[in-house]
């Protein structure tokens, strides 16, 4: 079985982070990612999807210290639904991204203090879990030795 889910976006505010009576650290925060696309008219419309993602113990740490709002970041982690009761006893469902790793794509700071992070921020449950691929050179016009 698989439970994977790998976004891009922007981050919707800063990060929230908790420390829980056991010691654990949880952190939330919201992610938008955009869908462009063609309606029936013919007009380029944007869709934009918010999607709640939670950090635990040192990813979480990380992700508090690091993340700001509108910072773009790839997240990697799988999808978890759980139900609670409100406080009016009405039965409420949420959808949360749990992440087992996050990279930030864009450089951070200004100045001679730019610095752009060169590995994946991991999960210490999950280190041992081979890291995402690297996107593939893009082919250019001169791809004229290509097998088919």
């Amino acid at each position: 079985m698989i439970n994977k889910v790998t976004l891009i976006g922007h981050l919707g505010g800063d990060p929230e982070l908790r420390r829980l009576d056991n010691g654990s650290v949880v952190t939330r925060f919201s992610l938008a990612t955009n869908e462009n696309y063609k309606d029936k008219d013919g007009n380029w419309q944007k869709l934009t999807e918010w999607h709640n993602v939670v950090a635990w113990r040192d990813l979480g740490e990380r992700a508090g210290n690091l993340l700001k709002k509108g910072m773009l970041v790839y997240v990697d982690g799988k999808v978890s639904y759980r139900k609670y009761t409100d406080r009016d006893g009405n039965d409420r469902y949420v959808t949360d991204i749990v992440a087992n790793t996050f990279r930030l794509l864009e450089k951070i700071g200004n100045g001679s203090d730019m610095r752009f992070p060169q590995q994946d921020v991991r999960d210490s449950a999950h280190a041992d879990s081979p890291a995402p691929q690297q996107e593939p050179e893009p082919v250019t016009e001169n791809a004229g030795d290509l097998p088919f």
